[in-house]
């Protein structure tokens, strides 16, 4: 009954509205609005502000689920460790990665932790950092992938290896006059970038200012693959990992005065969460391999 009541205060919590979040829950507003009420009367305190159009926690409510939302991830976490088999004959892993590592790095390494544990089922998704730290902070993931900088309090980082940008074309591309290129003729390329949500969008735009030039977009995508396809059948120049290049046939680099700084990419974990054996191997695998990793 107790787990119960957290979800169901959690769900409320998060959609401000009875309603819908008894159409999240499966059942009931009735029911909902029942179970509320039974968590507030032997809490003593009323939890829910009802007197306006949507549904506010109170000071109450607010300590409470703090506490409450913590000990949901507890309890998922105690639930995983039942089911986790320390000779990884079976279990479960959960990571994301930022975008630019699915076109280089996940096919490799994902086949080689399946390789080597087929009986551990994956689950990976593809998300900006932002999402991706919010998602390890709420237990919904076990490990990410994405870049060192400013990470959220209850997220830890380890350092993997160091990723590199460069100016990068297709087979249709005008051959330059002269290479490397200036910031100059950077400047007066014409770009198809991820758009500015993305970590590497960033990146890219901070080494824009520092060499002082406003950059020539002409398209802007959320797509990894769908700029490489641009890039590789049009007359259009994008700035990606080094290693897509590598990869991608028919893509080449060209080289700039000016390099991009490189960036640390790191693997991130919530502090203190369970680490599965699945979770543990996975991560062991990345820190034996190293930069071995991004230059497969």
């Amino acid at each position: 009954m107790l787990l119960r009541h957290i979800r169901y205060l959690l769900a409320v919590a998060e959609h401000c509205n009875f309603t819908r979040a008894a159409e999240a829950l499966h059942v009931s507003q009735p029911t909902l609005s029942q179970q509320i009420k039974q968590l507030e009367e032997a809490l003593g305190a009323p939890l829910f502000d009802r007197s306006g159009r949507s549904v506010r926690l109170t000071d109450a409510g607010q300590a409470y689920v703090a506490y409450a939302r913590r000990a949901l991830q507890d309890l998922q976490a105690a639930k995983r460790a039942i089911h986790d088999v320390q000779d990884l004959s079976r279990g479960s892993l959960r990571l994301a990665l930022t975008p630019t590592f699915t076109a280089y790095l996940a096919g490799p390494l994902l086949s080689r932790f399946h390789q080597r544990y087929p009986g551990i089922n994956l689950s990976i998704e593809e998300m900006t950092q932002d999402r991706l730290e919010a998602a390890l902070a709420e237990d919904r993931l076990d490990l990410a992938i994405a870049f060192a900088g400013e990470h959220l309090a209850e997220i830890d980082s380890q350092a993997l290896f160091s990723e590199t940008l460069s100016l990068m074309v297709g087979p249709q591309y005008p051959q330059p006059d002269s290479l490397p290129l200036t910031s100059e003729a950077l400047g007066r390329q014409s770009l198809v970038l991820l758009s500015g949500d993305f970590a590497t969008r960033r990146h890219i735009d901070r080494y824009c200012r520092q060499q002082g030039i406003a950059p020539r977009i002409v398209a802007e995508a959320n797509s990894v693959s769908a700029i490489v396809e641009m890039v590789r059948h049009g007359q259009l120049a994008t700035i990606l990992p080094s290693s897509i290049a590598r990869e991608q046939p028919g893509l080449r680099s060209l080289a700039l005065q000016s390099a991009l700084a490189p960036r640390r990419v790191v693997l991130l974990e919530r502090r203190g969460a369970y680490r599965s054996a699945a979770s543990q191997a996975f991560r062991q695998m990345l820190l034996d391999q190293g930069a071995g990793v991004a230059s497969h």
